[in-house]
């Protein structure tokens, strides 16, 4: 456990109900507060629907909130998360960019459901977005999940994870998507940060050193899912190849009583990464750096 100041530290790294998360904005931001912390980014799945609520709670509070987004990229036939910092969340263009990508979830969605049909499960698609409704409304694979868990499919959100929708479950598909590269390209191009998200997840650092090369700005540090070995070794990088070091808990909200993915403010990163964050978008809204 952490033995710090959380004063100090931001969280970096959480989804709310925009998303696959179960707590509101003002629910994360409260937990924020709760927690001590100085600072927490709202990151939910390829959409900024959260992020002017929980902007506007930390305006009421005292938590700084860093607006960003969770890219879906495909690579080497798995998931690859990039993370964006500081992006346009007002912009109707990239806006209309992260609707394209959540398109291509929806796909996803059908995709799953479907395989899961084929090995018995009676679950449908529209049994899961019963879960979520309006136009904006970003279903994931938590929420198919959650549906196997009702129907007693399956005992838990992990074992539905493990079983089936995880990428050596069952069920699992992806269509095509962007490319981890194309995504650091649209979040810098919008004038955003990109940092690759929890890469000891990917268990690939051959692609973490290849993205690295092509021009992220940050890597996840610290990260549930980073194995202390793993976080060294990113820490080691990140000063190697002058990157920003982040960390975040990944934060769902709550599946039962525990916390999914793990508890907000669990891991983070210093609060001065974030002036860091903040100064490297401002020179690129400006031209001053690609």
């Amino acid at each position: 456990m952490e033995q710090i100041d959380r004063g100090t530290r931001a969280d970096l790294h959480t989804h709310t109900t925009a998303s696959d998360g179960t707590c509101t904005p003002t629910e994360n931001v409260r937990l924020a507060r709760e927690a001590g912390l100085a600072c927490l980014a709202i990151t939910d799945h390829d959409t900024v629907a959260g992020i002017p609520e929980a902007v506007a709670c930390g305006k009421q509070w005292g938590i700084e909130v860093v607006p960003g987004v969770e890219l879906s990229t495909l690579a080497g036939g798995q998931d690859i998360h990039v993370l964006g910092y500081f992006i346009p969340y007002q912009d109707a263009a990239f806006q209309a960019e992260l609707a394209k990508l959540r398109d291509v979830r929806n796909k996803r969605n059908e995709m799953l459901i479907a395989r899961l049909q084929e090995l018995g499960i009676q679950i449908t698609l529209e049994d899961v977005y019963k879960q979520k409704e309006g136009p904006d409304a970003n279903i994931g694979r938590p929420h198919i999940a959650a549906e196997m868990m009702r129907r007693g499919y399956v005992a838990s959100i992990e074992e539905a994870f493990a079983k089936y929708l995880g990428k050596l479950g069952a069920a699992y598909v992806t269509p095509p998507r962007i490319s981890p590269q194309q995504a650091i390209d649209l979040i810098k191009q919008a004038g955003g940060v990109a940092v690759l998200a929890h890469p000891g997840l990917y268990d690939d650092d051959e692609l973490v050193e290849e993205l690295i090369r092509y021009g992220l700005d940050g890597i996840e540090v610290w990260h549930p899912d980073n194995a202390p070995a793993a976080a060294e070794r990113y820490l080691r990088w990140a000063e190697e190849y002058g990157l920003l070091a982040t960390g975040g808990s990944d934060f769902h909200g709550w599946r039962g009583k525990e916390p999914f993915h793990a508890m907000l403010g669990s891991s983070t990163a210093a609060h001065t990464v974030v002036a860091q964050l903040k100064a490297l978008a401002a020179r690129r809204r400006n031209g001053e750096t690609g």
